[in-house]
């Protein structure tokens, strides 16, 4: 009798001790472009997978890449495209795995007006250069026909911490106006000339709900679900187009045949009369190989999950899911991860 009690306590001590080295708990930091995509397979595959736990701090990509780098966090994420020196500089050999598309979208608190606006970039950046300074500046008008427009200062906001959605937008109104190029440049961080700081994509929503007059930028997600009015913009074809998945994922396509081995490409203003120009992939970042090989594993499995089956929920948490041949990439990609 004694022997089978040690024997039950024995097998209970060996499968207690299997399950804690099954368990494993990673954390990462990045953008918080994708978060609420995140946070929905982070959440589903610890409910498919027990014992696996995984904690993502939204803290924008800039806060992102420099964890991920130094080795303080298991994972980045990042809608900034990692330069060279940011690769050399990482303390861990970085593979960049592209998730989901998505825009960043111009968003705007006017009094009176309740229609779509249209949005050229020539104006966006002269809006942010201090150039158009009040709602009623026959340039905007010219944009939005029929629209009455208040005699009402323009206070834009833009995101205060180094972050992938600056860099998009950025990137963006630096291809289509050189003043904006020469003076802000496109970076995760940049000099604004005016306006004031919110930080992360949920605080520039607050910002502009709470502002009237004041006009800022965000990812589409966080402009629909906080019920935000967003414009429409111009297009290297010259057509405004609404930001939505089938625009994104036009971008991507018009893109995608250029589109290197790791990743780094920008999609901004893609040709295309239906593509939407402020557009932009987001990447996870993956230290390859992991410190730690039983959380590289649970890297690797999650990735080809996210590949499977994550994508499906994309388009209705309006991001554009990858399109097919770049999914096909990624998921050679992702059998190098260990």
């Amino acid at each position: 009798m004694k022997f089978n009690l040690y024997a039950a306590a024995l097998l209970a001590s060996v499968l207690a001790t299997g399950a804690s080295i099954q368990a494993q708990n990673l954390t990462g930091a990045g953008a918080t472009f994708p978060n609420p995509i995140y946070s929905r397979w982070f959440s589903e595959y610890a409910q498919e997978h027990p014992g696996v736990h995984i904690n993502y701090q939204s803290v924008g990509s800039g806060a992102g890449i420099q964890q991920v780098s130094k080795k303080v966090v298991d994972f980045g994420a990042s809608d900034a495209i990692l330069t060279d020196q940011q690769l050399k500089d990482s303390q861990v050999k970085l593979t960049l795995i592209p998730t989901v598309l998505g825009a960043v979208v111009p968003v705007y608190n006017v009094p009176g007006v309740g229609s779509d606006l249209k949005f050229s970039g020539d104006v966006i950046a002269d809006i942010y250069l201090g150039k158009i300074t009040n709602w009623n500046d026959g340039r905007i008008k010219a944009d939005n026909p029929g629209v009455n427009f208040p005699d009402k200062r323009i206070l834009p906001v833009y995101r205060a911490e180094g972050s992938g959605t600056n860099f998009i937008f950025t990137d963006y109104l630096s291809k289509v106006n050189p003043e904006f190029k020469t003076r802000v440049g496109a970076a995760a961080s940049v000099h604004w000339p005016l306006g004031i700081g919110a930080k992360g994509n949920e605080g520039v929503a607050g910002m502009i709900r709470n502002t009237p007059g004041s006009f800022g930028y965000v990812e589409l997600i966080y402009a629909v679900q906080n019920k935000m009015s967003y414009g429409d913009v111009k297009n290297a074809a010259g057509k405004y187009v609404k930001a939505s998945t089938d625009s994104v994922s036009a971008a991507a396509a018009a893109s995608a045949k250029v589109i290197p081995s790791d990743y780094r490409i920008s999609i901004t203003n893609a040709t295309g009369a239906g593509s939407y120009p402020i557009s932009s992939f987001t990447w996870l970042l993956i230290p390859n190989p992991s410190p730690d090989s039983a959380k590289g594993k649970v890297l690797h499995d999650f990735l080809v999950w996210m590949l499977e089956k994550g994508q499906s929920e994309a388009a209705g948490m309006t991001y554009a899911p990858l399109p097919k041949n770049v999914a096909d990439k990624v998921r050679a990609t992702i059998n190098t991860v260990k």
